[in-house]
Parts: structure tokens; C-alpha cells; sequence
């Protein structure tokens, strides 16, 4: 029997009828399954409940090495019953039957009956079922269980199916079995099972855990947040979802701690983990009833590993004259399976590898070496079979043949993880010949550079780099692509561009690699440099280019990629004109990825310039090309910038799920996946969410200076400011808006302050310093002069508004908030356009135009409304109050139990834990208002205290 020691997972509904059936007597519940898939934890739970629900539950189990005794497991689970005995007295006659077979109840027993004529076997045992039945029947409401029925006598299966043809009124049968293992395919009992009148039956199947469930019992393993949904993809791979194996493999990766080995789970760990014991002697079970044919096919399949047809298998199973007899006898014994297209193989990874560990090492070898010229024959050669095959044969050179070959045509055709991981394998093993480590350390750092996975890649190349094995140029070359794998995919910014720095040296014979890290230093959006630095950067990449662009089309394209994203960023007029040069229709997918790359880089640039359109072009052009070039940093990095896209662009729906999955995704490189979590800062920010807003907004990176991608740490800053503001905490707003300027006037990159300038103008006007208010636009003026960047003419608008409104002249600010908003909503950015509206308002009100004003801020209102920025509807729907233009809709009474639009910010809000004083300064209302709305949304909700009210979807946003 299975032994438990984990939580249950992905059983719930089955658990649920388990109880429902067990629970209304007579019943008999059939739970059937393979080997550790859960049906022991299953019926465990079941029985936890039931004996908390008074009812006797007895238990046994049927044994693969069993003694003979005839009902064994039924004795075994009678033994136990004689707490819940009536009186002796009481009990049926015939139960004194079982006195010679239950010694343990031998005084609660009544005396044992005259025996049967000794002629008639039958009949004696036909007095012993029957006296089986009234001892269960004198203990209801009962619950007998019966594990692992494939290994029970027959005596045991005739007695249950007894009982299930007679079911005593209060008793619930349920018995465990493997249908694999069954002496007669399909029949548990031995027999049909035939449902008798009047009682429950159930038949439960439980099929293997799905991907989420895996996930979920492997946090609940560790005792710790979930793991990536790509190591339990992987993990269901190698164990087809199987609990036991599950636990099993997780259990083989943890260190002394109960934590895999540095914190993190690593999805390629799991292909070196050995099969678990279980696993291996059931294998062996069956392996050693087969015949020498059917053997030698079972070893061809283990060694191939992959499913293969009759005729690959004939001939590395090296059979002078196969037989389809073999093979045939490996099916039917279940050891083989038919796949699609009429191959053959084990059910899951982990049976071929049990089968494999069997096989002994020479014979291994041999199988392998046969397996070489008979895929090798095949059209095209599998490469990546033919390179595993040389290394278990012991053939070295054909390995590092097969193996390079593997990965150029891997990446070739755009496969990049295939090749990375087939690299990775090669210089992890200790066979590889010295002189083709460096060959292929190169190979790899060039290749994980565009990759998505990174962790191994980089502690393979660190461990390389500290080896004196290689010359100085791959060295260099080497360091330079493990400084592009840190600054991008690992997110570590600082570290990654000192290894480029301490690469450069050792490339002053390559101009061409040299171009490559410099053009990686010149991009401006990371580090304390000015840009007159990073341009000097990018002038020396585009010279030294020159002496080897038509040698090299992979480099070019590359130092060519960060040329043009340059001039986007900077809002160089020209950027468009170099964007449309790039190669896209290149020939070489090596280069199609150095354009997808670009292509990201321009999306997110565009969208910090507020060329939202464009963005959108290039976002859809890059994942296009990624995709066919197998480019996966870039399609990602497209995937993360179209988070912050979408939010400046009004479409919200769904937005905020989206951003909490990528900071989900992204939890140890978190500048990766940086939008994500200033989206929703953003969002709360706009919802009155503000301990959520804060929080989010300081993950955005505004006090990394040396690591944070700096348009999207001033957009956070300025998110920050607003904040600070909010609450009334002008200090705080004046020093978020002093150190968030200061990164902009050292970078010299003012096009990127389009959201932190107007905020910090603003803080400044509160804080009573017009003066440095004013010379802020002024340097901020200056600093997008010559630069196309819409979002920041719009923003220089604002800020040029609020400055005239605080000298008092409302006609110009008036005029200045309303191109503002023409501008946001030639972009189009709703959610600015209706902040300039607002703005536009309050100066035409303070010209006495109030019909105007109220116009444009109910219009404002709305599209709050429609966007779900909570707080900001609220805060127009007050102004509107204020000057006695509520356009608040008059509809007719609420069904009862409907929540209006208002309760149901409230109720939002209240779901958040927040205050009835902290809701009325989000929503504007009075607290004596807020105490109506906040009763009323108790009693429509049918609940008792304010803990009970639920919080709505993230999606969901008050309509009307």
C-alpha cells in the first residue's frame, strides 16, 4: 500500500462524491487508478471526515507478498470492531462463526454454531459470508475499505462481492485496485458488478493531476508560494502527473533544508532525477515474465527513449531475425504502448528510464551504438538522438560532432532554448574534450543572449570565464554576451555592464565584438552616465563597425539595432527613418532576431514618447518576426511593454490581471517585467487603492538608480508624487520630485519626464515656490526642444497651465490645459485627456464659466467612469456638487440585493479594509454618507460585519 504523506490536491469533486455516496447507506464506491495516483490519499481524507461523523470505519489491505490466509484483508479490518459491538446478546447467531477466524472478539462473540456437514465446504463458506454481514450490519453506519483489491485472493473477492450483491442497510463498501493489475481486466470483484435496488454506487476514476494542480502540490510540498507554471509543466512531463511520482521527484531535488538548491526551482533539474524505487520494481515485476523477444524489444524502446516504429526498434534491439511476436508480447503485457503513427513506447518518461537502469551497463552501450547507424540512415538524421546516442556509447568525437551540429541547426531554425540547453549539457559533462570547451562556451553566451532562460546559462559561463583555458578573444567575447545575458534577461543592470566594461580590453583585436559592447553601454535608459556619454558610446560602436560590416551581418544588425532604439528614446527626429531601414526581410534568422530585438526596443521607446500608434506597429511587427525567428527575449519584452501600452491607451479591461501575472512571473528579476507593477500602481492609484498604489509605484524603480530603467522610474516617480499629494504630504511630493528630476537633468534625457515634471510642478506650486515651478518648465522646454515626443509637448502644456493658473492668468492656463488635451486625445490617451479636462475646468471656473466647466468635467466623469479610475470619477462627480451641476443619473428604485454604482465603490473599497473616513476622502463624500452607503451594502449583501463583504472581480469597474 502507498503510504501518505502529502496533501491532497486536484481531488476535490471526486472527494465530494466519494462522501455523498458513502454517506447514504448502502453504498459501494469503486475507486480505481494506477500506482501513486492518489487513491490511498483520497480515501484517507474521505475517512478523516467520516469518523468525525461517528460512523465505524474499518480497514484493510490487500498485500502483493500475502501469507495464505483466505479473507485476510476483511479479518485484518474486523479485528478492530469491538468498541462499536452491541451486547453480546444482541447480536446475530451466526457472527459466532467468526470466532475461530477472529480471535480477538472471542468474548463479545456469541458461540460458534454447529459446523456444517464437513461434506459441504460450500455451505460453511456460505455461514461465514453471511456472518461477515450481520457483524457489519451490527455495527452500522459502517464503512468498510479495501485497498490495492488487485492483489486480494479470490476468497477475499468472492466474500465483497457478497456483500455488494446483499448490502447490509448501513453499511458503505469502497475498495481500491489498479484495472492494469486486475487478474481479470475490467472486473475488481471478479465478476460484473451488478448495481442492486436501493443502493449508492460509484465508480471513480482518478486520472492524472493537469498542469495547475502539479503546481499547486508542489507549493504545498515545499510549504511555500507556487512554483512556476514552467517547472511544473516540466514536472508533469517527467511524472505524468502522478502525485506519488510527484512527491517523489520533488523530494529527490531538495537539500538538507526542504528547498531546492539555491531557492529556485529549475525546470531542467528534473531530467537528472533518478525514478523512484516503487517505480522501478513494479517495472522489473513485469519485465521478468517477458520472453528474450519481447526483452530485447522492451531495451531497444528504453534506450531510444523516444517512441519509434517496428523497424527502428528490430534493429537496435539487434535480433538477427526479429519478430513481431517481441513487441506484440510487450503490449499486451502493458510494458509498451501504442503512440500515434503505429510507434511504440513507455507511458511516461520515468517507466523508460526504470527500464533503461535495468539494462546493464555493456549491454546499455552496445543498444546505443546500435541505435547510431540505424537513425543515422533515416532522412533527415535526428541530430539531437544521434548526438545522445554517441555520448552514452562512449563515442566522444562522434558526441561533440553530433552535438554542435545539433545546436547551429537548432538555432538556425530558430529553436534557440533547444540549442542553449543542448550547449549546456555538453559543457556541464566532464567527458567533453578540453579543446571544445571554448568553441562552444562561445556559442552558448551568444545564443543565451537572445534567450529567455538564463540562470544555468550564466553560471556556466561564470564558471568558464574563471578558467584559464581560453584565449584572450573568446574570453572577451564570452564575457561581453554573459554582461548582455545579465543586463537584460537577469534584470542585474550594474553587474552586467561591468562585465561589458571589463570585456573590452580583451577585444581590442575584434572591433567588431568591441562594437557589439559598446553599442550595449550607449543604451541611455540605465546607469548614472549623461547622454553626451552614452552618444560617445555609440559613435565608437558605429566606427569601429566599419572595418567589418560586411564580414559579419549578425553583428551589424545588431550594433544597428541600438542605433536606431538611441535615436527613439532621445526623440531624435530621424528615428523613424533609421526604423524603417532595419533588415526585416534579411535571409539569416540570426539577424531576423537582432530586428526583432529592435523592434521591441522601439515599441517601448515609442510608448515613452507617446507615439502610441507606432508602438502598436512595432509591437505587432517584432512578436511576428520573434516568433519565426525564435527570438523569445524580444517577444517577451514586447508582451511586458504592451502592458504599459495598453494602460496609457485606455484599455484597461483585464489590464490589471495581466500586469499582476507578469510580476507574478518575473519575481526574482523584476526589471524584466518593470511596467508591470507601475501599470498597477497606476491603476490603484486611479482607484483609490493607495497603500496598493505606493507599493507597486516603489517597485517601478525609482530609487535604483544604477539598475532602474529610468523612463519608467520617472513615470513612477511621478505616480509617487501624485500620491504624496494626495495626502496631503507636501514634503514627501517636493523630495520624490527632487531626486526623480535630478536623475533627469544628470541623464539629460528630458522627453522621458512627460509625467513626473507636471506632478512635480505641481508640488512645487503647493509647497509656495512658483519661482522654481517656473524654471522647471523652463529647463523642461528646453530639454524636449528639437525632440519628437508628443506626450511630452502635452505635458509641457500642463505644467504651462498650472503655472499661469497660479499667477492668475485662468485665460491662458485655460487655453494650455485645453491643447493639452486635444493632445492626449490625438495619441490617443484617454485617462490624460480627462486629467487636462479637469485642469481645463478649473480654469474656466475661476473665469465665471460655469456652464463650460460643469460640460467638461461631467465629460471627464465619464470617461472615468468608462475606464474604472474610481477616485477620479468620484473626485469629478464632487466638483460637480460643488457648483450645483450634479448630473448624477435618475434612474428608478434598485432591485433589492442590486448594489447601485456608488455601493459598489463602496463596497470595493470596504473589501480593501479600508476605512469608512479613508472611503470618503477617496470617493469625496461625507463620512456620515459613507456610513448609509456602507449599512445599505450589508444588507443587500446579506452579511453581518463589513469582513464578510467580498471583493469584486480586478477587472470589474462601477458602471454609471
Amino acid at each position: 500500500m502507498t503510504s501518505v504523506a502529502s496533501p491532497m490536491v486536484g481531488r476535490e469533486a471526486q472527494l465530494r462524491a466519494l462522501l455523498d455516496a458513502v454517506t447514504q447507506p448502502p453504498a459501494v464506491a469503486l475507486v480505481e487508478g494506477e500506482a501513486g495516483i492518489g487513491k490511498t490519499r483520497l480515501v484517507r481524507a474521505a475517512i478523516d471526515v467520516l469518523r468525525d461523523g461517528g460512523r465505524t470505519v474499518l480497514l484493510g489491505h490487500c498485500h502483493q507478498l500475502r501469507e495464505p490466509f483466505p479473507y485476510g484483508p476483511v479479518f485484518d479490518a474486523l479485528r478492530h470492531v469491538a468498541a462499536a459491538l452491541p451486547a453480546t446478546e444482541a447480536l446475530n447467531p451466526v457472527t459466532g462463526a467468526l470466532r475461530g477466524y477472529l480471535p480477538e472478539l472471542a468474548g463479545h462473540l456469541p458461540p460458534s454454531p454447529p459446523p456444517p456437514p464437513v461434506d459441504d465446504p460450500r455451505a460453511e463458506r456460505h455461514r461465514l459470508f453471511r456472518a461477515v454481514r450481520a457483524l457489519l450490519d451490527a455495527v452500522a453506519p459502517a464503512v468498510l475499505v479495501v485497498e490495492d483489491l488487485h492483489w486480494a485472493d479470490d476468497g477475499t473477492r468472492d466474500l465483497l462481492r457478497f456483500l455488494t450483491d446483499h448490502p447490509p442497510e448501513g453499511l458503505a463498501l469502497v475498495v481500491t485496485f489498479r484495472r492494469e493489475d486486475l487478474p481479470v481486466p475490467g472486473l475488481p470483484l471478479g465478476h460484473a458488478y451488478r448495481h442492486p435496488p436501493g443502493a449508492n454506487s460509484l465508480v471513480i476514476s482518478l486520472k492524472p493531476l493537469d498542469v495547475e494542480s502539479v503546481r499547486t502540490l508542489t507549493s504545498a510540498l515545499l510549504g511555500r508560494s507556487q512554483v512556476t507554471e514552467r517547472f511544473a509543466a516540466r514536472l508533469r512531463e517527467r511524472t505524468a502527473g502522478v502525485p506519488f511520482l510527484i512527491e517523489e521527484v520533488v523530494r529527490s531535488l531538495l537539500d538538507g533544508d526542504g528547498q531546492f538548491p539555491g531557492g529556485v526551482e529549475e525546470p531542467e533539474a528534473l531530467d537528472r532525477v533518478a525514478v523512484p524505487l516503487l517505480l522501478r520494481e513494479a517495472m522489473a515485476e513485469q519485465l521478468a515474465g517477458l520472453s528474450p523477444a519481447a526483452l530485447h524489444a522492451v531495451h531497444a524502446a528504453a534506450v531510444l527513449k523516444l517512441p519509434a516504429d517496428e523497424p527502428l526498434i528490430a534493429a537496435v534491439s539487434g535480433i538477427a531475425a526479429p519478430s513481431r511476436s517481441g513487441l506484440r508480447e510487450a503490449l499486451k503485457a502493458g510494458v509498451l504502448m501504442e503512440h500515434p503513427d503505429s510507434h511504440y513506447g513507455f507511458r511516461h518518461a520515468l517507466a523508460q528510464q526504470a527500464v533503461y537502469d535495468a539494462i546493464p551497463g555493456p549491454d546499455r552501450r552496445l543498444t546505443h551504438r546500435r541505435a547510431m547507424p540505424a537513425l543515422a540512415a533515416l532522412d533527415p538524421p535526428p541530430l539531437v538522438q544521434l548526438a545522445y546516442h554517441a555520448r552514452r556509447a562512449g563515442e566522444y568525437e562522434a558526441w561533440r560532432r553530433y552535438g554542435g551540429a545539433a545546436a547551429d541547426q537548432a538555432a538556425a531554425l530558430g529553436d534557440v532554448p533547444l540549442a542553449v540547453e543542448l550547449l549546456e549539457g555538453m559543457l556541464a559533462d566532464p567527458k567533453l574534450p578540453r579543446d571544445a570547451r571554448g568553441p562552444l562556451a562561445l556559442q552558448l553566451s551568444r545564443l543565451a543572449a537572445i534567450g529567455l532562460s538564463h540562470r544555468r546559462a550564466v553560471r556556466m559561463l561564470r564558471h568558464l570565464l574563471s578558467d584559464d583555458f581560453l584565449s584572450r578573444e573568446v574570453r572577451g567575447e564570452a564575457r561581453l554576451n554573459l554582461g548582455v545575458l545579465l543586463s537584460n534577461q537577469a534584470g542585474a543592470i550594474a553587474a552586467g555592464r561591468q562585465e561589458v566594461l571589463a570585456a573590452l580590453p580583451d577585444l581590442d583585436g575584434r572591433p567588431g565584438i568591441a562594437a557589439r559592447g559598446l553599442a550595449l553601454l550607449a543604451m541611455p535608459t540605465w546607469g548614472r552616465e549623461p547622454i553626451a556619454t552614452h552618444k560617445k558610446w555609440m559613435d565608437q560602436a558605429e566606427s569601429l563597425l566599419v572595418a567589418v560590416a560586411d564580414e559579419d551581418r549578425e553583428l551589424t544588425a545588431t550594433v544597428y539595432a541600438n542605433r536606431v532604439t538611441f535615436a527613439m528614446l532621445v526623440g531624435s527626429p530621424d528615428a523613424f527613418a533609421l526604423a524603417d531601414t532595419l533588415p526585416v526581410n534579411d535571409p539569416s534568422a540570426a539577424v531576423r532576431r537582432q530586428v526583432a530585438r529592435a523592434y521591441s526596443n522601439l515599441c517601448d521607446a515609442a510608448t515613452a514618447l507617446g507615439h502610441y500608434g507606432p508602438a502598436d506597429r512595432f509591437a505587432s511587427e517584432g512578436r511576428r518576426i520573434a516568433e519565426e525567428s525564435g527570438a523569445l527575449y524580444p517577444a517577451y519584452l514586447v508582451e511586458v511593454s504592451s502592458i504599459r501600452l495598453d494602460w496609457l491607451t485606455g484599455r484597461w479591461d483585464g489590464l490589471r490581471e495581466r500586469a499582476a501575472a507578469v510580476v507574478e512571473m518575473t519575481p526574482e528579476t523584476p526589471l524584466l517585467g518593470v511596467d508591470a507593477p507601475l501599470v498597477l500602481g497606476m491603476l490603484a492609484l486611479a482607484r483609490g487603492e493607495w497603500e496598493e498604489a505606493g507599493e507597486r509605484l516603489e517597485a517601478a524603480g525609482p530609487r535604483d538608480p544604477d539598475s532602474a530603467f529610468l523612463p519608467v522610474a520617472a513615470a513612477a516617480s511621478g505616480g509617487l508624487v501624485e500620491l504624496h499629494l494626495i495626502r496631503d504630504s507636501v514634503d514627501a511630493a517636493l523630495s520624490e520630485a527632487d531626486s526623480a528630476v535630478t536623475r533627469l537633468r544628470r541623464k539629460g534625457v528630458w522627453v522621458w519626464g512627460e509625467q513626473v515634471v507636471p506632478a512635480a510642478v505641481t508640488a512645487l506650486l503647493r509647497a509656495g515656490h512658483p519661482g522654481q515651478a517656473a524654471e522647471l518648465v523652463a529647463e523642461f522646454a528646453a530639454g524636449i526642444e528639437g525632440t519628437t515626443a508628443p506626450a511630452a509637448e502635452a505635458a509641457l502644456e500642463s505644467a504651462r497651465g498650472a503655472l499661469a493658473a497660479a499667477e492668475g492668468r485662468f485665460e491662458e492656463a485655460a487655453r494650455r490645459h485645453g491643447r493639452a488635451r486635444a493632445a492626449y486625445e490625438a495619441m490617443p490617451r484617454p485617462y490624460g485627456a480627462a486629467r487636462a479636462a479637469e485642469a481645463e475646468a478649473g480654469a474656466r471656473l475661476e473665469l465665471g464659466d460655469r456652464e463650460t466647466a460643469a460640460e467638461i468635467i461631467a465629460h471627464a466623469g465619464e470617461r472615468y467612469t468608462v475606464l474604472g479610475a474610481t477616485h477620479d470619477a468620484a473626485r469629478c462627480r464632487h466638483l460637480l456638487r460643488e457648483i450645483g451641476a450634479d448630473s448624477r443619473p435618475r434612474g428608478g428604485r434598485k432591485a433589492r440585493g442590486v448594489l447601485s454604482p456608488r455601493e459598489s465603490e463602496v463596497a470595493r473599497l470596504v473589501a480593501l479594509g479600508q476605512t469608512n473616513r479613508e472611503i470618503a476622502e477617496v470617493l469625496f463624500l461625507s463620512r456620515r454618507t459613507v456610513d448609509t452607503h456602507v449599512a445599505r451594502v450589508l444588507q443587500k449583501l446579506g452579511v453581518r460585519t463589513r469582513n464578510e463583504v467580498p471583493p469584486p472581480p480586478w477587472s470589474e469597474a462601477p458602471a454609471g
